[in-house]
């Protein structure tokens, strides 16, 4: 079937494109999500699918941050991976991705690492909400303080590798948090740095033992798999998106609880 005009669909209003959403949120809630700003830092198997889902869902003004590019051994998990966008950029081939879901959508990219040196180069004052989806601990903790200091919301994700049941993923405090490894080290940082800021975190308590492969498997990870500079974790996509749609949720909820 030949698929309507295309014209007809890039002139559509906000309120069109978000018809279904605003039916349970009202169209103020809707107005609302398409004024606010967002910036997702980490664009893997978690930052990625909370990126879509925001976009999806109206948030009018978003921008991508992430330095790596796509690989093979992210095509399990993350969204805009796949054998076509391996080598690119993985914030220019989600800003194409959610371009096409919303034209109107307001998305800026930065292909660069978050650290102390480059703070400035992002304006985070600039944004209401933050989701930090950043692996490295000392680059998180940077951005945690740098968010909170800065005004912004911010919603963090802890970490999702070595799990595979989705139904055990909670959102909490980061200090009422229990069983995540990378929690405890991110509580454990903020307090060596006399930071004491509340936030919300998704996490999850489950724990899975690491499972090797053996040196002679025809699956066994060579090359850039396991370059012996650091742990290469199991990874499921069910696990990550899930992660990825409650951090957009904790987003989405707080901007339409004003509305009912």
């Amino acid at each position: 079937m030949e698929r309507k005009n295309c014209t007809m669909y890039h002139c559509m209003s906000v309120h069109n494109f978000f018809q279904r959403l605003g039916i349970l949120v009202g169209v103020d809630a809707v107005q609302a999500l398409y004024t606010t700003k967002v910036m997702v830092f980490g664009l893997g198997g978690v930052g990625g699918w909370c990126a879509e889902a925001l976009v999806r869902s109206g948030i009018g003004a978003i921008t991508l941050v992430d330095s790596d590019m796509v690989s093979p051994s992210n095509i399990n998990r993350q969204i805009q991976a796949s054998n076509d966008t391996i080598g690119l950029l993985k914030t220019t081939t989600l800003e194409q991705r959610l371009r096409s879901i919303n034209p109107q959508c307001r998305i800026q990219s930065f292909p660069q690492i978050f650290c102390r040196e480059t703070i400035p180069l992002f304006n985070i004052d600039k944004y209401d909400y933050v989701i930090d989806a950043i692996d490295s601990l000392t680059h998180k903790l940077d951005l945690i303080q740098t968010s909170l200091d800065n005004g912004a919301i911010l919603f963090s994700s802890m970490g999702m590798a070595q799990k595979i049941n989705p139904q055990l993923i909670r959102s909490a405090d980061i200090w009422e948090t229990s069983g995540c490894p990378l929690a405890r080290l991110v509580r454990q940082g903020l307090r060596k740095r006399g930071f004491l800021g509340n936030f919300n975190v998704v996490y999850s308590p489950e724990q899975i033992p690491r499972r090797d492969l053996p040196d002679d498997s025809d699956t066994a990870p060579t090359g850039a798999w396991d370059a012996g500079k650091k742990v290469i974790n199991g990874t499921c996509v069910t696990v990550t998106a899930t992660a990825g749609m409650v951090l957009a949720s904790l987003v989405i909820q707080d901007v339409c609880k004003p509305y009912g």
